[in-house]
């Protein structure tokens, strides 16, 4: 399959060498508009260099592209592959607004493509397993639900010329750029306790959050880098986040899921704790596989400081639906979910109210 990535910013790098990891892809062309930097990850990942997106899809005509640019522009990206029938995966978040995102499912729904969303923490081992035990019963009925991201950025990263952290293309701050994994994680695990959901029903009935500026200077940061929110489920579990770029010098990402039946701890790649009542033939080679260290900050300082395994596993998910016929694991509908938590926790902390989640 033929694929080409719309946007080379840092993250197309992670993309183009996820995709050279799956037997039978080629990227054959990546965009930008700078001449400078396309032609340097042209020249580094063997692939044609264009400045303009259309011109790419008309000309490479590849059977599906990924998504790298800003986040809030990935709805015109998405309508130009739609417009050219080409199948299209976006990074996380698929867009800043639900307005927009239901404009790209109503696109490519129209346009006969299949679109994708990327959230690698889904394809993250460790979190699966998690899924899994809770999905299978193991923790009972979940009583707590939650993600810590304390994380840091420096003020470079927030700086002149970023698109980062401005609300046109960051959309939001430490919640809706670094955090949305751990929000998408927890919906995504509890979610799959309650098999009675409709599908791209939210499992998330309201919200409660608030957001500040602590750790940047407020006159450039256009958006919160510190959020603390809490969540109820629509099965009754409460959640708890905390979204944070103003805790130097970073922390690994944590989750923790538990009932009156168990408990699992996530540290970033490391199972911290898996105790139930009622113990497994498998508990332990579980603890053993998952016990060590992680291998990987994910980011708590460095931006790039991950590995791309989950992506790969992500877009195998994705093309493996592409040609079946199917829709993927992660379609629209599903990465629609955690920006629509977001952009209640947003609404909460301005309006200082419990909030329903679209």
């Amino acid at each position: 399959m033929r694929a080409a990535i719309i946007g080379i910013g840092a993250i197309a790098r992670l993309h183009a060498r996820a995709l050279a990891d799956i037997p039978g892809v080629e990227l054959v062309a990546a965009c930008c508009r700078t001449e400078e930097k396309g032609r340097a990850f042209a020249a580094e990942f063997g692939c044609t260099w264009h400045a303009d997106a259309a011109q790419m899809l008309r000309r490479e005509k590849p059977d599906f592209v990924t998504v790298a640019t800003p986040s809030g522009a990935h709805l015109e990206a998405v309508l130009a592959a739609a417009r050219r029938g080409v199948h299209v995966i976006c990074e996380k978040p698929l867009e800043i607004s639900l307005r927009r995102i239901d404009r790209m499912i109503v696109a490519a729904q129209k346009a006969g493509i299949t679109l994708g969303a990327i959230f690698p923490q889904r394809f993250n081992p460790v979190v699966r397993t998690v899924h899994a035990a809770a999905a299978a019963g193991r923790f009972g009925a979940i009583a707590v639900a939650a993600s810590y991201v304390p994380w840091w950025r420096d003020d470079a990263y927030y700086g002149p010329g970023r698109w980062q952290g401005t609300k046109a293309l960051d959309g939001g701050g430490a919640l809706m750029n670094q955090s949305i994994h751990g929000v998408d994680a927890l919906q995504w695990i509890v979610g799959g306790t309650m098999p009675g959901l409709a599908p791209g029903e939210n499992p998330v009935e309201s919200v409660m959050a608030l957001t500040a500026v602590r750790a940047h200077d407020p006159e450039r940061l256009e958006v919160e880098d510190t959020c603390v929110a809490i969540l109820r489920f629509k099965n009754g579990a409460v959640g708890q986040l905390l979204a944070a770029t103003s805790l130097y010098p970073g922390q690994l990402r944590r989750f923790l899921f538990g009932g009156r039946d168990g408990t699992a701890e996530i540290a970033e790649e490391q199972l911290v704790t898996w105790r139930f009542r009622n113990a497994a033939a498998d508990d332990d080679a579980t603890r053993e596989a998952f016990g060590g260290a992680s291998s990987t900050s994910g980011g708590a300082a460095d931006p790039m400081a991950i590995n791309y395994d989950c992506h790969t596993r992500n877009f195998e998910d994705f093309l493996a639906a592409v040609q079946a016929g199917r829709q993927p694991t992660l379609d629209g509908l599903e990465g629609r979910k955690a920006v629509a938590i977001v952009e209640a926790c947003y609404k909460s902390a301005r309006t200082g109210r419990l909030v329903k989640v679209d």
